[in-house]
């Protein structure tokens, strides 16, 4: 089966699941416990979700910790009836794995990863970094680009942020972000949150909420204290939901984007 896959380039199945062979070695463990350790892995995209997941063949998969799942879910995955129970490092994890039931993927099991990191397992690696929230999709860019344009941010009427030196993060699937040096963004109208979040491309971000009130959203502006190599110019820079901010670039006024986070967006 592994070979045959590994001879196929990306395939849509009759179930709407599109998937392609992935050349990274990956491994997931619960605790001390290394539940995968694949050299052939597929990455599958399901029809309702943006990101990818893996799926691994069953010989590189430690079956032997899986139990027939007790309570299965209706509806989570596509097509899938066939769900595991993990039973690792002393601990019970509900509907942590499953199947597929496309013909192309039979021999091969999934991990839920995102966005149910709890019932899933602890960490997974690519070669020896470890990635977080889901794997990444090798057919998306990220770029952070130095640059010189003049950008300004209003927010509810009031000038916040202006700058000749901003970072641009390119982004397939998303709008320009704009990631400005702290000095030129008035983070006196800002008050920390313990809000964060993760993302395989950037790192872990903080955020900072508007004082101001006016039904403007919450977490509006973030930062990524530690970003990963691959972005490392945005270190310690801030960037506002162009959703929900007013932003001239150069001169120019932008329309505010809809983006998939547009709808999360609530004061």
């Amino acid at each position: 089966m592994t070979t045959h896959l590994a001879a196929l380039a990306m395939r849509t199945t009759p179930e709407g699941l599109v998937w392609e062979p992935g050349e990274r070695w990956v491994r997931g463990r619960k605790g001390d416990v290394t539940v995968v350790d694949s050299r052939h892995p597929v990455l599958v995209w399901e029809p309702h979700l943006p990101v990818p997941q893996y799926a691994f063949p069953r010989e590189e998969v430690r079956t032997d910790l899986l139990r027939p799942a007790k309570d299965p879910p209706a509806g989570r995955h596509t097509g899938s009836r066939v769900f595991y129970d993990l039973d690792a490092d002393g601990e019970v994890r509900r509907n942590a794995a499953w199947t597929f039931p496309a013909e192309d993927l039979s021999g091969h099991i999934a991990f839920e990863w995102f966005p149910r990191t709890d019932t899933g397992l602890d960490h997974w690696y690519e070669e020896e970094e470890e990635i977080f929230v889901h794997p990444r999709d090798p057919h998306k860019r990220v770029d952070a680009l130095p640059s010189s344009r003049h950008v300004r941010i209003e927010l509810a009427g009031t000038v916040v942020a202006r700058t000749r030196r901003p970072v641009l993060l390119f982004e397939t699937g998303l709008p320009p972000r704009y990631y400005l040096p702290p000095e030129d963004v008035r983070l006196d109208l800002f008050e920390p949150t313990g809000h964060s979040t993760g993302c395989p491309y950037k790192g872990t971000a903080r955020y900072w909420t508007w004082r101001g009130g006016g039904g403007v959203p919450r977490n509006v502006l973030w930062s990524y204290p530690e970003p990963l190599p691959a972005v490392a110019p945005i270190k310690g820079l801030l960037a506002f939901y162009d959703e929900a901010v007013d932003v001239t670039v150069d001169g120019e006024r932008l329309r505010r984007p809809v983006t998939p986070f547009t709808a999360s967006l609530t004061p």
